[in-house]
């Protein structure tokens, strides 16, 4: 998270506030900070293309653990902070990552996935105080007392350093996306910013509302964009949807991006309460992540107006599609026309489809990539050409050119020999008014190898019972073909669904296969 100029220009503005807090960083102070781990890191022995990790969850030094990275050419991985302690020991060694920054409130599984972490020869942890004293570990020593004792002035060598993120392990084991390093100076980011930065109609002095974690993608690409822009950005330390408003009217927020899942919680709001809220500073409200139920999408364009903005890329950076409100609007349901990359939509013989055919997405990709550490991987996401890669999604392309996502290849259902996307009745499910979560998936059937099983979350207040199961199928039967509808609906507390908004579909699926083999999802 680059400051640039803007330090010395507006050093009393402030570059983040903490949304639950209220805590307050400056541009000057963001600026100091970032320096002092910028030498730290240094200090360490970190070089130009070395490696460092960030487990924790949303808090104010995170941005200056990124920043730190941005200016001395390193890659620094942001790992999801609700990992578990061999979760996070895989990605930190995966990484080659020298050094770890964590906080106090993830300590115990840090420490935890040390001992699994042989390259690593720091630990910092923001706020460690008498938790770390106490373990008398000479790895692990308090963020604030470490990077307090040097300067707050620029690194002599300063370089563009970049996030080498992992994917989320929805499907399988988290891999990590490297793209090459140019030898530029942290003022020239990858070119990918100057885009996004047009797209999202950025513009000095933004007000962005980060109601994400920052682990994530989007939030890093959003926050930077605004800290190059001279903005502020109020960081949200978890999602609440009346809070998300509330935040919006008081600090006159111009730019937002959310996912449809926050969407979705939103609009469950009481009536009363959504228009309890002035949201009129809003210029811009981005989404993406997942496709949005066209319902959601329609509801929310009526509420807040033409302002939303969609886009699908997945974090690889194969490709990149968007549209504005009145292109959704004109073809609702899609996630754009490509603007990025070159688009290839190819069946299980890697062979084009017609216009309107579901298949694979390939990329001729837009940027460069590999998955760190595993050719294997990395070589099964490319053509046999080497041109092309995917990351498993499955869409068409309308007679206009705009992109609809069907689902993910890996969730695929084949039920009698037809496939069967259970995205659809996904999006149909959340739009039940008496419905808080839903998940769609494949299950044994003995007759039909595979049959839809929907896994419910109700609103609160709502009895999960046969009748309300019996009442679901009959209204997915309503609006889709029988062979696309649940069969059963089973009932949960809370779906597994990451704080990204992403559902983590696999460990429910793997629970109805167990003893009948391996599953398909790998």
């Amino acid at each position: 998270m680059y400051v640039g100029h803007h330090w010395a220009q507006h050093p009393d503005r402030p570059a983040f506030v903490m949304a639950g807090s209220g805590e307050t960083v400056s541009y000057a102070e963001l600026e100091q900070r970032s320096n002092r781990l910028a030498h730290l890191l240094r200090h360490e022995g970190l070089q130009r293309l070395d490696h460092y990790a960030i487990f924790m969850e949303n808090n104010a030094r995170y941005l200056e653990s990124n920043g730190a990275g941005e200016r001395a050419g390193l890659y620094y991985t942001c790992i999801n902070s609700y990992l578990t302690p061999d979760e996070l020991a895989y990605i930190v060694d995966n990484s080659e990552s020298r050094l770890l920054i964590t906080s106090s409130q993830k300590l115990p599984v840090a420490q935890a996935a040390l001992a699994k972490c042989p390259r690593v020869q720091r630990c910092l942890v923001v706020d460690g105080g008498d938790a770390v004293r106490a373990l008398r570990d000479p790895r692990v020593a308090d963020y604030a007392e470490a990077t307090a004792r040097f300067p707050a002035t620029p690194i002599a060598d300063e370089w563009l350093g970049a996030a080498m993120l992992y994917s989320s392990g929805t499907t399988g084991r988290p891999k990590g996306i490297l793209r090459p390093l140019p030898e530029n100076p942290p003022s020239q980011p990858l070119p990918l910013f100057h885009f996004l930065s047009q797209l999202w109609q950025c513009e000095q002095g933004m007000r962005y509302l980060s109601p994400a974690p920052l682990y994530h993608s989007a939030p890093q690409a959003n926050v930077a964009l605004t800290l190059r822009h001279a903005g502020t950005v109020v960081i949200m330390e978890h999602f609440d949807a009346e809070q998300c408003l509330a935040l919006i009217e008081r600090h006159r927020i111009t730019h937002i991006q959310l996912v449809p899942t926050m969407f979705a919680r939103m609009l469950k709001l009481p009536a009363d309460v959504r228009r309890r809220y002035d949201l009129s500073s809003l210029k811009i409200a981005v989404h993406a992540a997942a496709p949005c139920p066209v319902p959601v999408k329609e509801q929310m364009i009526d509420w807040w107006g033409p302002i939303i903005h969609e886009y699908y890329g997945a974090t690889e950076g194969l490709g990149f599609t968007a549209c504005n409100s009145a292109e959704w609007l004109a073809h609702r349901g899609t996630v754009g026309k490509v603007l990025l990359g070159e688009l290839h939509v190819l069946d299980e013989q890697r062979q084009p489809v017609p216009k309107g055919r579901s298949g694979e997405l390939w990329f001729k990709t837009a940027t460069p990539f590999v998955y760190f550490n595993d050719p294997e991987r990395t070589q099964a996401s490319r053509s046999a050409d080497g041109t092309m890669s995917t990351v498993g999604d499955v869409g068409y392309v309308d007679d206009d050119g705009f992109l609809h996502l069907t689902d993910r290849s890996t969730f695929m259902i084949i039920s009698g020999g037809v496939n069967i996307y259970p995205q659809e009745c996904e999006n149909l499910l959340i739009t039940h008014p008496q419905v808080a979560d839903a998940a769609v998936f494949g299950v044994p059937n003995d007759d039909l190898g595979e049959e839809v099983k929907a896994v419910v979350q109700p609103m609160p207040g709502v009895a999960a019972d046969a009748a309300f199961a019996q009442a679901l199928i009959a209204f997915c039967r309503e609006h889709l073909a029988h062979l696309k509808c649940p069969k059963s609906i089973d009932f949960t507390d809370a779906l597994p669904r990451l704080p990204t908004g992403k559902l983590y579909k696999k460990p429910l699926r793997d629970a109805y296969w167990q003893g009948r083999g391996r599953s398909r999802i790998v």
